[in-house]
């Protein structure tokens, strides 16, 4: 079979790895977001996807936007097209030139969890199974008929990225049956459940800042959904403070204000208050200094009594 890949980040890349490697798979084109700046020196760096795409020799189409790309898809002459975190809302359009169509790898159990932030809202939700969806894109946000699920548990410790990077291996295998039982109609498309959809939006900065007063397991499932991007975090001292990962401990403090650094547990690590339940300090991140463990940043900074904000 022959496919177009839309793709962008690291999560995709295994699905890419997957087309590259299966016999009786051709991919003609590989479809990502333009080259952007990262790092301190904001130098142009190619996205993770385009990385495999040259290395396997694969032609690769960096648009602005999809529509530049609509007669090339057409001409390609595919038989399906395979996507995987791409970006971009696609145009009708270009769906149209997609050859059977496009399959859509999601990492969420449709129709819950729709939209740019399944893994993140997940973990915030608390939900302890999820799994990703290989469905028929089309133009509503992510409303399209669904072809495969896989399912899996969600680690109670466990992180948005690393979430994410073990949905991206999972779902690599059951987005090539996917493609493979659409084209040739061993899959029968099957629509959602439109009223028991929920939604995912995209997470903000401010919606990152921890709110001391909430409970110490929804501030825990906050720090892990946050984990890396765009990392949850408090203020300390008038600056800001990350907050990397944090632990659930039953400790009985004294003064029960909201966001005060109690004590020091008997390993040295910082001990917070929170609307109800205490959360120990794990890995943090000082404003301008590398990330450091929680006894490390007890001893540096000489935080018992005083208040995270």
């Amino acid at each position: 079979m022959r496919i177009a890949f839309f793709g962008t980040p690291e999560a995709a890349v295994p699905s890419l790895r997957a087309f590259l490697e299966a016999p009786d798979w051709e991919v003609a084109a590989v479809v990502t977001n333009p080259d952007r700046p990262r790092g301190r020196g904001y130098k142009l760096a190619p996205p993770p996807v385009k990385v495999v795409a040259v290395e396997a020799g694969v032609p690769v189409w960096q648009p602005q936007r999809p529509r530049e790309i609509r007669d090339d898809l057409a001409a390609l002459d595919v038989d399906a097209c395979a996507v995987v975190a791409y970006g971009a809302l696609l145009p009708t359009d270009v769906l149209a030139a997609g050859g059977r169509g496009f399959v859509n790898l999601h990492f969420s159990l449709l129709p819950a969890w729709r939209g740019a932030a399944p893994v993140q809202h997940t973990i915030l939700a608390g939900d302890r199974e999820t799994g990703v969806t290989c469905f028929v894109l089309e133009a509503g946000m992510d409303t399209g008929p669904i072809l495969l699920r896989e399912t899996t548990t969600v680690g109670p410790d466990e992180t948005a990225g690393e979430l994410t990077a073990r949905l991206a291996v999972l779902g690599a295998p059951v987005l090539l049956r996917a493609v493979s039982g659409f084209v040739d109609g061993s899959i029968e498309p099957v629509p959602q459940d439109h009223e028991r959809a929920t939604y995912a939006p995209k997470i903000t900065a401010d919606d990152a800042r921890l709110d001391w007063t909430a409970d110490a397991a929804a501030l825990h499932r906050a720090v892990r959904a946050f984990n890396p991007e765009p990392g949850a975090h408090t203020t300390f001292g008038g600056a800001r403070l990350k907050i990397h990962r944090v632990r659930i401990v039953d400790a009985d403090l004294a003064d029960r204000t909201p966001g005060l650094v109690a004590a020091l547990d008997p390993h040295g690590y910082p001990l917070v208050v929170c609307g109800d339940g205490v959360l120990r300090l794990e890995e943090v991140q000082p404003a301008g200094k590398p990330r450091m463990d929680g006894a490390a940043f007890a001893n540096g900074y000489r935080p018992v009594g005083q208040r995270l904000g």
